[in-house]
């Protein structure tokens, strides 16, 4: 296994031009993997690449789960996949092509988790779109397609996960990903602020319910994650804007969100649910 550094290859950051990258020095080491999750088979959508899914995949697999990934982008998902059972082992890492907003594929990959890899003990829903757009000017359509994708395909994995999971009878965790921009105004993200705030409040709903069968439910919330999707849809003015309002100066590596969502999914957690954990100094 890699020895600690600054992350995955040690390569801090991946800011466009024109936000100050994260110095290696600025950054917390990255810590090795503690067994946390030994033995668990975990499912995280929105899982290819470099962002906060595919750093959720790896820090598991750090922690000795078994992870079957899933994301909308089949190529960037297979080459995924392959660079982690490379590292790994093919046993430990599977995959399955699925867009959130297809019923018929969120439903295929819970199935392919609990029938082929064991069960399933942990879900993260990671998948998420956004985009700016002033109300003035947002489309129908722009509106909706950030909806389905961030609300309703969070709440298409939550309800998958929860009937896997109560059948299962032994328990689980699950773990969405918000975004403080569910509690804070900003402008040109109301569809994305609309879509996250309903994350918030489905996760504490789902968490209410699923406290009967043993299951937990909770979000995290980050405020600024680099990573190269957001790149592109965001422009360099407002990420080096975003960057200078945080506390220690810098955004955050996607690892250091993967982090907490280990935490969630993990036994020091064990009497939280409901709850939205705020990974920022950000909050409104």
């Amino acid at each position: 296994m890699r020895a600690p550094g600054n992350g995955p290859k040690d390569v801090p950051g991946n800011a466009p031009e024109g936000v100050p990258g994260n110095a290696p020095g600025n950054v917390p080491e990255y810590v090795p993997g503690h067994g946390l999750l030994q033995g668990r088979t975990a499912v995280i959508t929105a899982a290819a690449g470099a962002g906060i899914g595919g750093a959720t995949a790896r820090r598991f697999l750090e922690e000795g789960a078994r992870v079957l990934i899933g994301d909308a982008h089949a190529r960037r998902l297979k080459e995924t996949e392959q660079a982690l059972a490379e590292e790994f082992g093919a046993d430990n890492v599977a995959s399955l092509p699925c867009d959130v907003t297809e019923e018929a594929q969120v439903q295929a990959l819970f199935d392919l988790a609990v029938c082929e890899h064991g069960g399933l003990d942990i879900v993260v829903n990671n998948a998420g779109l956004g985009g700016t757009a002033e109300l003035v000017d947002m489309t129908d359509e722009q509106w909706s397609k950030v909806l389905d994708v961030t609300l309703n395909g969070t709440f298409r994995c939550t309800r998958a996960a929860l009937r896997a999971l109560k059948a299962g009878g032994r328990g689980g965790i699950v773990v969405n990903n918000a975004s403080v921009v569910g509690w804070r105004a900003q402008a040109g993200q109301a569809h994305y602020a609309a879509a996250k705030a309903g994350v918030m409040a489905l996760t504490r709903c789902a968490a209410v319910e699923a406290a009967a069968y043993g299951v937990r439910v909770n979000a995290v919330a980050p405020s600024l994650a680099m990573h190269p999707h957001l790149v592109k849809v965001t422009s360099a003015e407002l990420l080096a804007e975003l960057t200078e309002r945080e506390a220690f100066g810098r955004y955050a590596e996607p690892w250091e969100v993967a982090n907490v969502i280990v935490f969630l999914a993990s036994g020091y957690s064990s009497y939280m649910t409901g709850e939205t954990v705020s990974i920022s100094s950000q909050r409104a």
